[in-house]
């Protein structure tokens, strides 16, 4: 569930009233006593709680990974549809209705006395503040027989318009092994940390940034491991589901369909990951990931246009790090995710995008501009390199109650390597703070509903507007959330 434009810092005259409204809107919270995968419907189906699955909704335990890794299924005469009351309908609806306040530096126009046309531009902070809307999940999953499932998610932006976020089934346990486990369709890619069972909700805390990061006037958005991608994936786990591995073949399309980008270009994603007990403390897990592809540079023209699916002159491009969920006691865990970045040169002179993936389709790659065309013949400006970067991620939680959970984040994207020699070493380095909590007034097997509050603080090196002298800002956002995170 994507939510809403970048969010921003906050001014200090607005402060007293930013924290007023804040302690108002949880003191009415407490006292009236979230794109995420939680379905009410597999709770209905087996008779269990909401926690039975979830840390804190939509949030896997170590129980709700087995359960998903078996393919929605518990592994009893349940599972199968024959058994089902014939009124049962795996349907679940998430939506979120939301107060919250935005603040960014934008680049706007400068009028002079007597004069109807800009003058000029400067770098002012804008803030709003109002009532809004999340898009809306429509989840819909189960058995069609033993072993066999499917995930379908068609999900909106807020004004309604729509796109296939999951489409894909999955055969399991073949030849009785736990080992043995396929799924094919639009997926989200196996990461130990889901960001599609994320637990913030603003513009820039609701997305893991590790999981997206670009360098500046990159071109390679295939590489994006935060986003479903479309191709057939592998996945094989222990009876006790303490040690998993998976491998996936994908189009190198960025999830998007029609196969408007490379035609003959394809990427790898591989993981692994294995459980230890600590007793008391619990089962927390460490593992890698292995984020391998290549995706095309250059498309055929047709009276000089790009031909959407004609991509070639595929460049290599690599994700990969390492990954943790400790667990310290009932009460409180630590996720960490490491990343180190790799794109070939010539995506990071601006190549790969030539042709827009959205090929018209509402709210896809919206805003993105194709880039050049690597055409026959193309010289790399002299010196060109590839863009190397490192990614940080720690996820703190603390589970006061299966009802009342607590988050705090930190991000760190750092260059270490620019694709133009002389430019800045710090151009596009990215720092993300996110606090929050969520609290479930109940938890049943009809319906998940959470009282929802976060702050996100977002910091990017020199890519804002530019100052009054012509030179580069920073972009410092925040953004202040409250809601209600319903599903049905």
């Amino acid at each position: 569930m994507r939510m809403w434009a970048q969010s921003h810092l906050c001014q200090k005259q607005q402060a007293r009233s930013v924290l007023a409204a804040a302690f108002a809107l949880i003191f009415l919270i407490l006292g009236s006593s979230r794109s995420a995968s939680a379905l009410p419907a597999f709770a209905r189906k087996y008779g269990l709680r909401c926690s039975a699955c979830h840390e804190s909704w939509p949030a896997l335990n170590n129980f709700g990974l087995k359960f998903r890794d078996n393919g929605y299924q518990l592994m009893n005469d349940r599972d199968a549809p024959i058994w089902q009351n014939p009124g049962y309908w795996p349907v679940t609806f998430r939506i979120t209705p939301i107060w919250h306040r935005v603040s960014s530096l934008q680049e706007t126009d400068v009028y002079t006395a007597g004069n109807s046309t800009p003058t000029g531009s400067t770098a002012l902070r804008i803030t709003s503040t109002g009532f809004d809307l999340s898009g809306l999940d429509f989840h819909t999953g189960g058995t069609l027989e033993k072993n066999i499932s499917f995930y379908v998610l068609p999900s909106s932006d807020p004004t309604a318009s729509f796109h296939f976020e999951t489409a894909m089934a999955r055969i399991d346990n073949i030849g009785n092994s736990p080992w043995l486990n396929i799924k094919v369709g639009k997926f989200e890619l196996n990461n130990l940390l889901s960001e599609k069972r994320i637990l913030t909700l603003t513009a820039n805390g609701g997305i893991y940034q590790t999981y997206h990061f670009i360098p500046v006037g990159d071109g390679n958005i295939f590489g994006q491991m935060g986003d479903n991608q479309f191709g057939m994936e592998y996945v094989g786990h222990s009876l006790d589901d303490r040690t998993r591995i998976s491998a996936a073949l994908l189009s190198s399309s960025d999830g998007n369909v029609g196969l408007v980008t490379g035609s003959n270009s394809y990427s790898g994603f591989f993981t692994f990951d294995q459980g230890v007990d600590f007793g008391k403390l619990g089962v927390s897990r460490f593992g890698g990931y292995a984020f391998v592809g290549e995706a095309a540079t250059y498309y055929r023209t047709s009276g000089g246009v790009p031909i959407p699916g004609s991509g070639i002159g595929n460049k290599e491009f690599s994700r990969v790090g390492f990954t943790g969920q400790i667990y310290f006691g009932p009460h409180f865990d630590v996720n960490v995710v490491t990343q180190h970045g790799e794109d070939n040169a010539y995506f990071g002179q601006g190549y790969g995008n030539a042709v827009n993936p959205s090929n018209g389709t509402p709210g896809v790659n919206v805003g993105i501009p194709p880039g050049p065309n690597n055409t026959p013949g193309t010289v790399l400006p002299m010196g060109s390199r590839s863009p190397t970067w490192n990614g940080y991620l720690v996820e703190g939680r603390y589970v006061y109650s299966p009802q009342l959970i607590f988050i705090a984040r930190y991000e760190a994207e750092r260059m270490s390597q620019q694709a133009t020699p002389g430019t800045p070493s710090n151009l596009g380095n990215v720092t993300n703070y996110v606090i929050g909590y969520r609290y479930n007034p109940f938890m049943t097997s009809r319906a998940g509903f959470a009282y929802h509050g976060e702050f996100n603080v977002f910091h990017q090196d020199l890519t804002g507007p530019l100052n009054s002298s012509g030179g580069a800002t920073n972009i410092n956002t925040s953004e202040l959330l409250f809601g209600l995170d319903f599903d049905f």
